[in-house]
């Protein structure tokens, strides 16, 4: 038996087949059960933002496990209401924030999918009838009931149905926003980023007038913060590049650096609108999970690495338009979130040659590979990631020029 028949056996099968056993990680490398090195350029999908078994990461862990994990949250703890100012500070929401804890971005989305309705019914108490939240087409905001509503992919709604009502899908225009709000819309959900559809960016311009249309309308501006906070576009969150406040945003992934947490941060108005009963979780928040994120976001601070995001992301950019290739279309995104477009559906193809080169990245989609590396990366993990991934590129282009040859489908397998 091997360690692919255990894991077919035994683990639910909605992740399909997994790629690798990996028993240990450092830096922006993983090792296999086979002791083969990989340079990580997927970082658990832009969660380890220190990169693997950080010295702060595991020192936070070990000092806050010896001394208090979890009490509940009829208590407050030290951590906990430290990592919540922390995150107000770095938001930007003034003394008006307010910060609920969860264990992952789907719970976080989920918050706030129940502020939108809280803001719905106090509307409705003020005589104005709110049932519409609108999101985007082709967005991701989770795998939850309530998040997958909010998800704009009706192939992942589709064996599920019916969905939460309410939820009205839009294009990514102002035209269709414009068109689209009115004085009975609660919300408005959309992603700086569209991750899981491609590293797809919103139109210049787009968030600033999303700002601007909801408060005409009076509709709470809730911003997907989950793949994009952190620090990962070069700001600590995404809606700074543009200079507005939303009403909320929701964060996870990075913030904990490989430890479960989300969070919902609400900014002025809408901090009201929970109170006693509306919403809970039984380890949200707990002593360990804000202990061990405060400190990956304070090493985040104190190294710069909003700064090297920036700046390591527009080198990482270059280097992946100077490579010589047909395949390759472009590079997008920001900071250290990037999509490579491929001119050939090879993606997945892409990502297995990578691996067996002894890299590991990622495919949204046919056509793109995802890059969120950890926030740490530098020269050395670039040189190392272009080599490599031109080797795996000529891997997939060799087969493609084959296929061509004998008339095959452009649907190859590395």
């Amino acid at each position: 038996m091997t360690w692919q028949d255990d894991a077919g056996r035994d683990l639910v099968r909605s992740f399909g087949e997994r790629m690798a056993l990996f028993v240990r990680g450092e830096g922006s490398y993983l090792w296999d059960a086979d002791g083969k090195r990989y340079l990580d350029f997927l970082a658990g999908i832009a969660v380890d933002s220190l990169g693997h078994a950080h010295p702060v990461f595991v020192e936070a862990i070990s000092r806050q496990a010896a001394t208090l994990a979890h009490v509940s949250n009829y208590f407050a703890t030290p951590p906990q209401l430290a990592f919540a100012a922390m995150l107000k500070r770095l938001a930007g929401t003034g003394e008006s924030g307010r910060v609920y804890f969860g264990n992952s971005g789907a719970e976080a989305n989920e918050a706030a999918f129940k502020l939108a309705r809280l803001h719905g019914s106090e509307s409705r108490r003020n005589g104005f009838d709110r049932p519409r939240i609108l999101a985007l087409k082709d967005a991701f905001h989770g795998r939850t009931m309530g998040t997958l509503a909010l998800t704009g992919k009706p192939w992942m709604q589709e064996p599920f149905l019916p969905m939460t009502p309410g939820v009205e899908f839009i294009d990514s225009t102002v035209e269709a926003l414009e068109a689209a709000i009115d004085d009975r819309v609660a919300a408005l959900f959309v992603e700086p980023v569209k991750g899981e559809a491609g590293v797809i960016e919103l139109p210049e311009g787009y968030l600033k007038a999303a700002r601007e249309i909801t408060e005409r309308h009076g509709a709470l501006l809730i911003i997907d913060e989950i793949q994009t906070g952190a620090g990962r576009t070069g700001e600590w969150f995404a809606f700074q590049h543009e200079g507005i406040a939303p009403d909320a945003i929701t964060v996870a992934k990075g913030i904990g650096g490989g430890f479960p947490i989300g969070a919902l941060i609400t900014f002025g108005a809408a901090s009201e609108l929970f109170y006693p009963g509306t919403h809970g979780s039984t380890f949200g928040g707990n002593a360990l999970g804000t202990a061990v994120a405060g400190a990956v976001v304070g090493e985040i601070e104190r190294a710069g690495l909003v700064t090297n995001a920036a700046e390591r992301g527009a080198q990482l950019k270059a280097a992946i338009e100077g490579i010589d290739s047909e395949l390759i279309a472009g590079c997008r995104g920001l900071g250290l979130l990037l999509g490579i477009g491929l001119r050939h559906p090879v993606a997945k193809a892409v990502v297995s040659a990578a691996q067996e080169h002894g890299l590991v990245i990622n495919a949204p989609n046919d056509e793109t590979i995802r890059l969120v590396p950890a926030l740490t990366i530098g020269d050395v993990e670039i040189d190392e990631f272009v080599e490599l991934f031109t080797a795996a590129v000529r891997t997939v282009e060799d087969a493609l020029l084959l296929d061509a040859h004998s008339g095959a489908s452009t649907e190859v397998h590395a």
